[in-house]
């Protein structure tokens, strides 16, 4: 299953590594060395400020979904997938 996480952006459920909300990210130093060291990576979704770190096998997204959002949209999507 895919999940949207900003703009035009869907992404498989199952190559989604972490999600991460902003807080957590802003305070955290090795979060930040982490993104400084995968910068050609990052794909900055957000028109305005990010809400939530969305870390896949091969991309960074920026998202400008709350990671509670995110998450719930995955639980959404897992509880669909058994059904079928």
């Amino acid at each position: 299953m895919y999940i949207h996480v900003g703009e035009d952006v869907m992404v498989r459920t199952d190559e989604i590594i972490a999600i991460i909300d902003r807080d957590t990210v802003q305070f955290s130093e090795e979060i930040q060395h982490f993104l400084k060291t995968k910068d050609k990576n990052l794909c900055n979704l957000a028109k305005g400020s990010y809400k939530s770190l969305v870390i896949t096998s091969n991309q960074l997204y920026l998202s400008p979904l709350a990671s509670s959002t995110l998450k719930k949209r995955s639980k959404k999507y897992s509880n669909y997938e058994n059904l079928l």
